[in-house]
């Protein structure tokens, strides 16, 4: 590696390649060309060190912890921001003056509302249908009610889809939630802030007043904000992929949130509610660590490790902070899951296994239990990711498709299957 390039030895010919620097964080190798220069492709399963595309959006630094949006470390945003205002600055890279967060605010309250035939969409789903389910359909079906915003040459347009998508994901999500209880649908309101409105349409009822806790919709905006984004995971990539083919962007989403209903990615903090629930107490912690560290035993701790964190997550402090305001507001004081959870994070961060592996405590270790205590059931936490996700999406997708060198993805393949051979007639087969 010399002058900027990266030597690559192929049959006794030496290729070189340049060395693209990014603004922080690793370098990359372009290797663009080396299929033409070589007549070879690279190998890398999971897409693991590999580099899909060039973003100004997110970073993440595993290694030290670190998720920036736009350059703006996560604690800060969660700390003294809220969930639009970081729409704002993921669609349009800078964090908004008061004048322009008015008038984003005021444009995403008015688009909440769906269209009314969209309404009779859900009944066509059985009434025990997975709230994912009905939002990959009816997210999907958009594009079917919506057509003045599917034209994505057109920058008109695709503002008007990115805008429409943030308003109506939540009027969207509650409604499968409403759907799946069997309750009736609550409209949006349009004097309320985005998380007190979407709670208000999960849990009211026309029948009594409901008033929304400040301190639950500040949780909520909270456990928004965490999710909004975070670089080319497999959701993401997913929209990518799907958007580079020209797709309109209400298909490109939904695409997205059939990727994330994956238990691998958006199901993992209700997979690790699911293992304290299974712990149930902190005495029968001992037997579960011996477990998790017994090879020949396929019990996994959930809510530990992370992809690309190799040390503590950052989100998951910022979601530990939530959990205990949500749990005393509502005056939880002896949470048996909270107990496993606060026991297993000392273990776990003590324990030379668990140091050794850096297996620290991620956001799903805590936000099963912060949702719980909100009142969703589990089938709706994936809803709730792929709701503050959808700005993340939005913006990667316009991103993409502003992008004048990106092409249609083309992954490619290393063939291990028969070579070529002919064809045999049926009554000669054996």
């Amino acid at each position: 590696m010399a002058d900027n390039k990266a030597e690559f030895q192929a049959g006794g010919v030496s290729h070189n390649f340049n060395i693209k620097d990014g603004a922080i964080g690793p370098s990359v190798v372009d290797i663009s060309s080396l299929y033409k220069n070589s007549g070879m492709f690279t190998y890398d399963p999971g897409f693991t060190s590999t580099a899909s595309c060039e973003s100004k959006i997110t970073y993440i630094d595993g290694d030290q912890g670190t998720l920036l949006y736009r350059g703006f470390p996560i604690e800060q945003l969660a700390d003294h921001g809220d969930f639009l205002e970081t729409c704002y600055l993921l669609l349009y890279g800078e964090l908004p003056n008061k004048v322009e967060k008015d008038d984003f605010v005021n444009r995403v309250t008015y688009h909440t509302m769906i269209h009314e035939q969209m309404s009779r969409f859900f009944s066509g789903f059985r009434r025990d249908a997975h709230p994912m389910a009905i939002m990959v359909g009816t997210v999907g079906a958009l594009s079917a009610f919506y057509h003045d915003s599917t034209d994505i040459a057109d920058p008109h347009q695709r503002m008007i889809a990115s805008l429409r998508m943030i308003a109506k994901m939540p009027t969207i999500a509650a409604m499968a939630y409403k759907y799946h209880i069997g309750q009736p649908f609550v409209y949006p309101r349009n004097d309320l802030d985005y998380a007190s409105n979407f709670l208000h349409m999960c849990f009211a009822v026309p029948c009594e007043e409901y008033k929304v806790n400040p301190v639950l919709a500040r949780a909520m905006d909270r456990i928004f904000i965490l999710h909004a984004d975070h670089e080319q995971n497999a959701s993401t990539s997913t929209v990518r992929l799907a958007g580079s083919s020209g797709a309109n962007p209400f298909a490109c989403i939904a695409a997205g949130i059939a990727c994330l209903w994956g238990p691998a990615h958006g199901g993992a903090n209700e997979a690790a509610l699911n293992m304290l629930s299974e712990i149930g107490s902190v005495d029968r912690i001992p037997e579960y660590i011996a477990r998790a560290k017994d090879k020949n035993d396929p019990f996994r701790l959930m809510g530990f490790g992370h992809r690309v964190y190799k040390n503590y997550d950052p989100r998951a402090r910022i979601m530990q902070k939530t959990t205990h305001e949500v749990l005393g507001e509502l005056g939880i004081k002896d949470d048996p899951l909270l107990d496993v959870a606060m026991e297993l994070e000392k273990i776990a961060r003590s324990d030379e296994y668990f140091v050794e592996k850096k297996l620290y405590p991620n956001i799903d270790f805590y936000s099963g239990i912060t949702l719980r205590a909100l009142g969703f059931p589990t089938n709706m936490f994936t809803v709730l990711f792929a709701l503050a996700r959808t700005v993340g999406w939005i913006a990667q997708w316009k991103e993409m498709v502003e992008d004048p060198s990106q092409r249609i993805g083309r992954p490619r393949q290393l063939y291990t299957g028969y070579p070529e051979r002919d064809y045999t007639p049926i009554d000669q087969r054996r």
